[in-house]
C-alpha cells in the first residue's frame, strides 16, 4: 500500500489541492480567477492562441497590454494546458508504451484480451449513455453538449487503482485487471485526443518535423552506439551516450516534436509522444506501481523519475486553473458526464467483459467473478484529471464547458459508489 500511496502523493495530492483551491477562488471572486487563468505571459507570432481570441475571452482588460502587431499570445491556461501537460502526458505514454512493447508487457498475449475488450465497454458505454440522453433532451441540449462525448470516457489511474484496493484487496485478481483496463483507458483517450480534438486548423505537413525528431534522435544516440557495440561487451558507445549526454538529446527531439504538433494543429500536449519509443528502455517492465520500477537505470525510467517533481507541481497547477467552476455553472452537460461515468461505464465494462470472457472465450483471472465486473465499472467511473482535460479542449471556455468540469469533478462520487457495490456484492478482499 506505500508504494500506491507514494504515486497518489505524488501524482495527485496537490491536482487535488489546486482543484479545490480553484473551485473556492471561482465562487468567491470569479472575475480575478479568470484574469489569471487567461493572463498573457508572451505575445509573439509563433505559439499559443489565437490573439483575436484572446481577446474576445480576456475582455476590456485585453487592452490595458500593448503587445502590437502579434498573432497569438502564451497565457497561463496555454503554458499549463498545452505545454506543460506534455509531460504528464509524457508519462502516461512512457507507462503505454512499456506494456505494449516489451515481451512481458501488461497488454500483450492472451491475458490481455479481456481486459482490453472491457476497456472497449467502458468506453463506448458512456459514450451512448451520454449521446443518448442527451439526444431526448432535444436538439437544442444535443447540438450544444455533442462534442463532449469523450469526457465520461476517461479513468483517473491512480485514484482508480487506489480505491480498486480498498474495495478489493491487493492480492485480488480484479486489481491487476483494473490496472489493465486503466492503462488501455488511458491510450485510447490519447488516440481519441490526437484524432477528434484538434488545437486548430490541421496542417499534417508539420507532423514530419516530429518524426524526423524521432527518427533522428533515434538512430544517432540510441541505434548507433548500440550497432558500434557489437561484439563489445563492455558496450563502451551507449554507456558514453547515457553517461555523457544523458536525456538532453531526447529532451531537444522532445521540443522539436511538440512544435510539429503545435504547427500541425494536433494538441500539443500529446507533443513528446512520438520521441518516447525512440528513448533508450529496459527490457521489461515490473509495473507502474511495482517498487522495482525505482530501480531501473535506463534512460526512460531515469527521465520518468527526474520528471516527478516537475509534473507534481504541473498537475497543482493545472487543478487551479481548470476546475475554478461556479456552482451556478451546474446544468445538463453536468449530468451527462455523469452519467456517462456512473452508469455507461459500469454497464458497458460488465456486458464487454462479459461477451470476452464467455461468449469469445477468453476468460476471466482465475479467482475473480462475472459480479466483480460490475464493481471493476465503479471503480473506473472516476474520470477527474482526463476528463477535465477533454472537457477544456472539447468546449469553448464558458457556461457548457463548466458544467462539463463540475460533472468531471462530481465523479469523485464513483468512490462511495465503488465502496457500496463492493458491499453489496459481497466482494472478498483479499490483501497479499
Amino acid at each position: 500500500m506505500y508504494r500506491v500511496w507514494n504515486f497518489i502523493t505524488t501524482y495527485s495530492i496537490l491536482l487535488i489541492s489546486g482543484a479545490v483551491l480553484a473551485l473556492v477562488w471561482a465562487n468567491i471572486d470569479p472575475h480575478s480567477y479568470h484574469h489569471v487563468v487567461e493572463y498573457p505571459l508572451w505575445f509573439n507570432s509563433w505559439i499559443g492562441i489565437d490573439i483575436g481570441y484572446w481577446e474576445k475571452v480576456y475582455g476590456e482588460a485585453a487592452y490595458h497590454f500593448e503587445y502590437g502587431d502579434v498573432e497569438r499570445v502564451v497565457t497561463f491556461h496555454y503554458l499549463i494546458n498545452d505545454m506543460l501537460m506534455a509531460l504528464f502526458f509524457a508519462i502516461a505514454g512512457k507507462e503505454v508504451w512499456e506494456a505494449v512493447i516489451l515481451k512481458n508487457g501488461s497488454l500483450r498475449g492472451k491475458k490481455a484480451a479481456t481486459p482490453l475488450v472491457a476497456t472497449a465497454g467502458g468506453m463506448l458505454g458512456p459514450i451512448a449513455v451520454y449521446l443518448g440522453i442527451a439526444y431526448f433532451l432535444g436538439s437544442t441540449t444535443f447540438d450544444a453538449v455533442s462534442r463532449g462525448w469523450a469526457i465520461p470516457t476517461a479513468t483517473d489511474i491512480a485514484f482508480s487503482y487506489l480505491v480498486g484496493r480498498m474495495v478489493f484487496g491487493a492480492g485480488h485478481p480484479a486489481v491487476r485487471f483494473l490496472l489493465l483496463l486503466a492503462i488501455a483507458d488511458d491510450a485510447a483517450g490519447l488516440i481519441i485526443l490526437a484524432i477528434f480534438y484538434p488545437s486548430g486548423e490541421l496542417a499534417p505537413v508539420w507532423l514530419l518535423l516530429s518524426v524526423a525528431a524521432s527518427a533522428g534522435v533515434f538512430l544517432v544516440f540510441n541505434w548507433l552506439p548500440r550497432r558500434m557495440d557489437r561484439g563489445d561487451q563492455l558496450r563502451t558507445r551507449s554507456t558514453w551516450a547515457r553517461k555523457k549526454l544523458r536525456w538532453y538529446p531526447y529532451a531537444i527531439a522532445g521540443c522539436l516534436s511538440w512544435y510539429g504538433f503545435a504547427q500541425a494543429g494536433i494538441h500539443p500536449a500529446l507533443g513528446l509522444l512520438p520521441v518516447i519509443p525512440a528513448i533508450p528502455h529496459a527490457d521489461r517492465a515490473f509495473g507502474i506501481f511495482a517498487d522495482a520500477e525505482r530501480y531501473l537505470s535506463d534512460t526512460l525510467n531515469q527521465m520518468e523519475h527526474g520528471l516527478a517533481i516537475p509534473v507534481d507541481v504541473v498537475l497543482f497547477f493545472f487543478g487551479l486553473l481548470n476546475a475554478g467552476v461556479e456552482f451556478g455553472a451546474i446544468s445538463e452537460a453536468t449530468w451527462l458526464v455523469l452519467a456517462g461515468l456512473i452508469i455507461g461505464k459500469p454497464v458497458g465494462i460488465f456486458l464487454m467483459g462479459w461477451l470476452a470472457a464467455y461468449p469469445m472465450k477468453l476468460g476471466l483471472p482465475a479467482g475473480m467473478r462475472p459480479i466483480d465486473l460490475v464493481v471493476i465499472g465503479f471503480v473506473a467511473a472516476i474520470g477527474f484529471t482526463v476528463s477535465l482535460f477533454v472537457a477544456s479542449v472539447a468546449f469553448a471556455p464558458g457556461p457548457v464547458q463548466d458544467a462539463a468540469k463540475m460533472g468531471a469533478l462530481f465523479s469523485f462520487g464513483a468512490v462511495f459508489l465503488s465502496l457500496a457495490a463492493g458491499k453489496l456484492l459481497k466482494v472478498q478482499k483479499q490483501e497479499g
